[in-house]
């Protein structure tokens, strides 16, 4: 961890009762007190990351995704820097501000100075008078070295989500294969301090064998890490995937659900000021999953700029909503949801975490 100075803790009992919350009046409590302590701290604007899943390649096995290496039924595919640019260059006309590049894992040079190339390419080409700077770049690559990291974040990149998924070990090492270590993946967060990023996390809700002990937990871990940015969504099985037949009697998917909103209230009401993103996962269970996570705290939305001819073929679990929208058909569907809770769309920013600001002034 980048930042060493004495911080007050956090309630983990207090965290727990909140995710224990399972009536109508308990559950709209919570709701409304995540929601005032958004807007005291973050505001009321709700920022878009424009997303591109450039690539479904990946040297990866975990056991729960759909684009995992050994899923021979996925039809590969990558896209190329032309493409990749010209969805930034409409991210940044359409006043999105920021970008998501995201991938399946590679960790080969041709792979890292690709993304490489084409941050760079992204930060050049879309400087405007509206976005100085060009846009926001949020890489979610996998993980990498210390070295590759600071490429990136030389290259221009400023934000990079790695979702750890389970801060649980037993859990962790359940659902990834034997080379895939939670110590691994905690080291890389801290490499991505050491070079500098806004670094964002996340978690599933309602993994087979999770307890909300375990999510407790994992809002522990983010208060130590000093996470900047947070996205979690319910577990969705995939039918192509290891996991698809485990059973799951403790999650029935109403309760993993309602969890997941919660979880968002819970980093809220514990974090306070950093970037919580309304993930599509709440979509795909709910068809107002994502205005839903709005009003229980989150205040980032990541409308679809993946090609649609690529976009069945980036599932990491079944069910994924929009994948049929063009891009200007999805801008405006999430224009309404956001409207629809009486949040206020923010234009040509980037929608840094608030966290971010105070960690680095504080170090």
């Amino acid at each position: 961890m980048t930042n060493t100075s004495p911080r007050p803790s956090i309630d983990r009992d207090a965290i727990i009762r909140i995710l224990s919350s399972n009536t109508p009046d308990a559950i709209e409590a919570v709701r409304r007190q995540a929601e005032q302590i958004l807007l005291t701290h973050c505001g009321n604007k709700v920022y878009y990351r424009g997303l591109v899943e450039f690539s479904n390649q990946c040297a990866c096995n975990c056991l729960y995704c759909g684009i995992r290496a050994e899923n021979t039924s996925v039809r590969r595919y990558a896209m190329n820097e032309a493409e990749i640019i010209e969805a930034a260059q409409w991210c940044a006309q359409a006043g999105y501000g920021s970008i998501v590049l995201q991938s399946g894992e590679r960790k080969d040079e041709p792979f890292v100075a690709f993304v490489e190339n084409v941050v760079r390419r992204i930060k050049r080409e879309t400087v405007s008078t509206d976005l100085p700077q060009g846009l926001g770049i949020t890489l979610c690559v996998g993980e990498q070295t210390e070295a590759t990291y600071r490429r990136f974040r030389e290259a221009g990149a400023h934000r990079y989500l790695l979702r750890i998924e389970t801060t649980n070990p037993a859990l962790f090492a359940r659902i990834h294969p034997a080379g895939q270590t939670l110590a691994s993946r905690m080291q890389a967060l801290e490499h991505l301090h050491t070079a500098g990023f806004q670094v964002g996390t996340g978690v599933m809700i309602g993994l087979p064998g999770q307890t909300l002990d375990m999510l407790a937990d994992d809002v522990v871990f983010f208060h130590r890490f000093d996470i900047d940015m947070i996205g979690m969504g319910p577990y969705i099985p995939h039918a192509a995937t290891p996991m698809a037949g485990w059973p799951n009697p403790d999650w029935p998917p109403a309760r993993a659900f309602q969890t997941a909103l919660l979880m968002v209230a819970a980093v809220r009401i514990s974090l306070k000021d950093v970037n919580i993103a309304a993930t599509t996962a709440l979509q795909a269970m709910d068809p107002v999953g994502r205005e839903k996570g709005l009003q229980f705290g989150a205040n980032v939305i990541m409308p679809q700029l993946t090609p649609t001819e690529h976009r069945g073929d980036y599932l990491l679990y079944e069910n994924k909503p929009c994948i049929d929208e063009d891009k200007s058909e999805c801008r405006r569907c999430l224009e309404r949801r956001i409207q629809s809770v009486g949040r206020t769309l923010a234009i040509n920013e980037w929608g840094d975490s608030r966290h971010f600001a105070r960690r680095t002034a504080e170090a």
